[in-house]
């Protein structure tokens, strides 16, 4: 589970690199003017991060923005999808989303999770503990997933469809391909520590022994709503 930033629900789309850029003039091509990230250091403008090139003749000619102009953002929740939710997939997120108003009454980030085996069956529910608990670990998707490892008598879970409101974290993506899960699906992006599409594609990194189909923005926005609400009263209680 990605951790909700804190002050603020997730959402949107991070931009990478703040700064303001512009495609250079077509003197500056025409003389060879270094780009942005070519530039003097201390240069504004300057891209940290990536390697980056002058542009070409025809990107100057035909106007192309240069490798510093182009602006970098977090894959969208479309690029994690591979095929439209089924009622299925709404009728477990229903109850993942369950799991997250539970979480909220003992004052965790209202994120929730449940696991269905290869027929649809229930294998695991569970929400974030990391408060009550007092653990580091004790995000919604590592919960459920030891209930379910626990219940079929084996880590593997192979087969498995791993449902969560929010996009999962570094932490719970690595659990995830760790788990050989068969497919994962989320409700609402998390531009600030999503590790399936936002910040990282764990789940399709094809350096990693495993790799999985993820469906993202099922009922996202009922899960949007809960942390903005959660965020909201903390808020106001001055606990943020």
């Amino acid at each position: 589970m990605a951790e909700a930033p804190e002050g603020e629900a997730p959402g949107g789309v991070d931009v990478l690199s703040g700064a303001e850029r512009t495609a250079p003039s077509d003197p500056e091509c025409a003389q060879g003017a270094p780009s942005g990230a070519e530039g003097a250091s201390g240069a504004k403008g300057a891209l940290s991060g990536a390697e980056r090139t002058a542009p070409s003749d025809a990107e100057c000619a035909q106007g192309a923005p240069s490798g510093a102009e182009r602006t970098e953002v977090a894959p969208t929740d479309a690029e994690c999808a591979q095929g439209a939710p089924s009622d299925t997939d709404r009728r477990a997120m229903e109850l993942a989303l369950e799991e997250a108003d539970r979480a909220a009454l003992h004052g965790d980030v209202p994120i929730g999770c449940v696991i269905l085996d290869a027929q649809g069956e229930l294998l695991a529910r569970s929400h974030n503990r990391r408060e009550i608990d007092a653990d580091p670990t004790g995000h919604a998707e590592v919960l459920a997933l030891r209930l379910a490892a626990e219940r079929i008598g084996h880590w593997r879970l192979t087969g498995a469809t791993l449902y969560v409101t929010l996009e999962p974290c570094a932490m719970c993506a690595g659990a995830l391909v760790n788990a050989r899960i068969g497919r994962l699906v989320y409700g609402a992006a998390d531009p600030k520590a999503g590790a399936v599409g936002s910040l990282y594609q764990l789940h399709q990194d094809t350096r990693l022994n495993h790799r999985f189909p993820c469906t993202a923005g099922v009922l996202a926005e009922a899960s949007r709503d809960r942390l903005q609400a959660f965020f909201r009263r903390l808020r106001a209680e001055g606990q943020k």
